[in-house]
């Protein structure tokens, strides 16, 4: 294999070398300048010790329960944090966690440089002793008891203040099946369509973003196939129906709030990586709109905690939407019901584009563009029941060669939407081959003067934004995905309109002040702090395709370029251009000291940004 790179390395010099920057970008490779170029052996930064942090090979699922029984065993009670006291606990020698305060500090890793987030939002630490920083706490930083029994800092806050917070007494209601949904039933009853009962399936498991695998894993739940109704609904007209139902059912298009995004920085919703830590990192680069991961609608409708999470809002957000997919009508409208009943949101985004397997197989997805009698009557049902502005992010299309999206696009306002993103590609090219911009041009033409239409797809520079944003092409904005992965600074270069030279120092400025978010966000004890390296790892997983402006021989860089092997301008700058997930590992431990024994990492999104056979 080293032979094989070395030769592909050797040939990239010499193809630099003989026909120029024009000759690799033929081929798709980026055009570094020839001094920083260098062979994959010289590149090689990664020693022994630090490639056992690699690892292919998943955990079985004994092997994960028996290691959280044993960190269970080592972690301290909570009553005796918040008291400082080991005979505290109530449950006495019963108790699972140690009371063993001494121990504990004894065998508690050092802490970490730096101040308790807590401590500088001027509110109590919930962690305690568990807390990492724990030498920077003060007395009036400890959790107290309110009169009420609850203590501050429990998980049901925020001290970060964060919006939407999952209630303990909410959860609980939704596990019991004891919600009532009034709007969704009596639209759905209209409509002629079959209620769904929902609940968990037997032995069904989720992870999410407090500390497990995200929406698009295999082993979430994300179970929306309901049975479909036997005879063919009829399709209510949102205005006509309101009429017959009178002033109680606020159905009326005209009567619903609008949201313009005309012209504003819309970050797109990211699975993984697009967690609230990274919405407020490009909240400070520039982003106008931003909008939460994928959540799966049956998930939380049963209540999922992990689920939820994907809907909290930081209060800097201040134009914030929500994604959700499901499959059926049922299912959407009760969702959306509950999310205006809950949580404070500007706009909610239904997910017609996502290509993974296991969505797509569910009926949710990208796969509903193949079923327009059914995403008719999502649309319909959900937009007459929600007061908030309903929006769309649709692929062209589900197959190679048979967009569908025009077909659609006119009456997509008539259906109740205000907005709708079009994602250049097909579902089956996943995120290989170009965006196709010339047919997202055409949809925006065809869409009426009330429906927004946004495209999506390949936008890696200022230049690229523009070239979009022409008037004569009707587009109301674009929205920024993977490339505000790989370079969030470009909501920057936007808004300056300039192409940022950014240095290592500058990055590793932004990584440090993600890693402060990920800690308020996911706490400050061990779990917090693995939870954020975990996070930063997966960002730095695309982080690293980015190639430094001065080291081009032709800008902006384009997305589908493959970045060859080469040195940086500084030790800093060659360590971030690394494709190794050791050196991301030891980019976090610059950040959050070391990561713990035994420690692996394998990237989530293993995507391919380039052609594939299969891929059309």
């Amino acid at each position: 294999m080293a032979a094989v790179e070395d030769r592909v390395e050797a040939e990239i010099v010499e193809e630099n070398s003989a026909n120029g920057a024009e000759g690799l970008i033929a081929k798709g490779v980026a055009p570094v300048k020839k001094e920083f170029l260098v062979s994959a052996q010289v590149r090689s930064t990664i020693s022994d010790k630090d490639a056992a942090k690699i690892s292919s090979e998943k955990k079985s699922k004994r092997k994960i329960r028996k290691e959280r029984k044993q960190a269970r065993k080592l972690e301290v009670c909570n009553a005796v944090v918040r008291a400082g006291d080991p005979n505290a606990c109530p449950f006495g020698e019963n108790c699972r966690f140690s009371h063993d305060l001494e121990g504990y500090l004894a065998q508690k890793p050092e802490d970490l440089p730096g101040v308790c987030p807590s401590v500088n939002l001027n509110v109590p630490c919930p962690y305690g002793v568990r807390c990492r920083f724990y030498g920077t706490h003060t007395k009036q930083d400890l959790p107290k008891e309110n009169p009420e029994g609850a203590m501050d800092g429990d998980e049901e806050t925020s001290g970060a203040g964060e919006i939407n917070v999952l209630r303990k007494d909410f959860q609980k209601s939704l596990w019991k099946k004891l919600e009532s949904f009034p709007k969704a039933d009596g639209q759905l009853q209209a409509m002629g369509l079959k209620n769904k009962v929902y609940g968990p399936k037997k032995g069904a498991t989720t992870e999410g973003e407090n500390g497990g695998a995200e929406t698009h894993d295999e082993n979430n739940d994300v179970s929306d196939d309901a049975v479909p109704p036997l005879k063919k609904p009829k399709l209510v007209d949102p205005v006509d129906d309101a009429k017959e139902q009178g002033d109680d059912c606020k159905l009326n298009s005209r009567e619903k709030k609008k949201i313009d995004l005309k012209g504003k920085l819309y970050l797109a919703p990211l699975t993984t990586v697009g967690n609230l830590p990274f919405r407020r990192l490009c909240k400070k680069l520039g982003a106008d709109v931003t909008c939460g991961e994928m959540a799966m609608c049956t998930n939380l409708l049963q209540g999922h905690a992990s689920e939820w999470a994907l809907l909290r809002r930081h209060p800097v957000e201040d134009c914030f939407g929500v994604q959700i997919c499901g499959s059926y009508a049922d299912s959407l409208t009760k969702t959306v019901e509950l999310i205006e009943r809950e949580c404070t949101v500007d706009f909610i985004d239904i997910n017609l584009g996502c290509p993974i397997d296991i969505v797509v197989k569910k009926g949710a997805g990208s796969c509903l563009l193949t079923k327009p009698t059914r995403l008719e009557q999502i649309v319909r049902a959900t937009a007459s029941i929600v007061e908030k502005p309903l929006t769309l992010k649709m692929r062209t299309g589900y197959f190679e060669g048979k967009n569908c999206a025009h077909s659609m696009i006119s009456e997509l306002s008539n259906w109740g939407v205000s907005a709708v993103t079009v994602h250049g590609r097909t579902r089956q090219q996943r995120y290989s081959k170009l965006a196709d911009w010339v047919y997202i041009y055409d949809c925006a033409k065809r869409a009426p003067d009330d429906l927004q239409v946004l495209g999506n797809g390949d936008i890696f520079s200022y230049s690229d934004w523009n070239e979009h944003m022409l008037p004569d092409l009707n587009l109301s904005s674009c929205m920024l995905a993977r490339g505000a992965l790989i370079k969030p600074w470009l909501l920057t270069e936007i808004k300056e309109q300039r192409h940022w030279d950014i240095s290592s120092n500058e990055r590793l400025d932004l990584l440090r002040d993600y890693t402060q978010f990920g800690l308020e966000h996911w706490g400050s004890d061990s779990k917090g702090v693995e939870t954020t390296r975990k996070f930063l790892l997966e960002w730095l997983s695309y982080l690293h395709r980015y190639i430094p402006v001065g080291l081009l021989e032709v800008i902006p860089q384009r997305l589908n370029w493959r970045p060859p092997r080469y040195v940086g301008r500084n030790d800093l700058e060659t360590l971030m251009a690394s494709d190794s997930a050791a050196d991301w590992v030891r980019i976090s431990e610059m950040l959050l000291g070391p990561a713990p024994e035994g420690f692996v990492f394998t990237p989530k999104h293993k995507s391919s940004a380039y052609d594939k056979a299969e891929n059309g």
